[in-house]
């Protein structure tokens, strides 16, 4: 039987977040896999999100790149590397998804990573459009975003449980 659509939801889901936050997607999922002994990841390729100590520092770098993203000096999401970067993280977080219903997990790396463009993209766009509209500074938005991002990614998790 193939995967369902909700499952689809959940990795596009999760990819979107990474569209937003390359950091913070793979911390939720990491933190959310790390605390279950009995993980079906531990035997895949993707065991080491099961690991406390990745969860822990995936943790912190999803913290200074919610405090960098801030900065004027940090370069746009849309050059290149960080476009790629963010597509892995979507795409790594998919899989993470389809793996844990024992499901191929490329599908879902398909999924996660093409929502985390379109997110990249479109986040974007409506960021600066925020910014010009609401004449808030780019921070406050920025802010905004992290907690869309944070509440959107714990949702999809906390639905997954259910």
């Amino acid at each position: 039987m193939p995967p369902s659509l909700k499952l689809f939801a959940r990795a596009a889901g999760l990819g979107a977040v990474s569209g937003l936050r390359s950091f913070t997607a793979p911390a939720l999922l990491s933190r959310e896999v790390s605390h279950e002994p009995t993980s079906v990841l531990k035997e895949t390729p993707l065991g080491h999100l099961t690991s406390p100590r990745v969860a822990g520092a995936l943790q912190l770098l999803a913290l200074g790149e919610l405090i960098a993203d801030k900065l004027p000096t940090v370069p746009s999401r849309t050059l290149p590397p960080s476009v790629a970067f963010r597509a892995l993280s979507g795409a790594l977080v998919g899989a993470g998804v389809f793996a844990l219903e024992k499901e191929d997990p490329v599908p879902g790396a398909v999924a996660g990573a093409a929502a985390a463009l379109a997110a990249t993209y479109g986040a974007y766009h409506l960021r600066q459009a925020a910014d010009k509209k609401t004449g808030a500074t780019d921070p406050v938005v920025g802010v905004v975003e992290d907690v869309i991002a944070a509440a959107v990614g714990l949702k999809i998790l906390q639905q997954a449980k259910e």
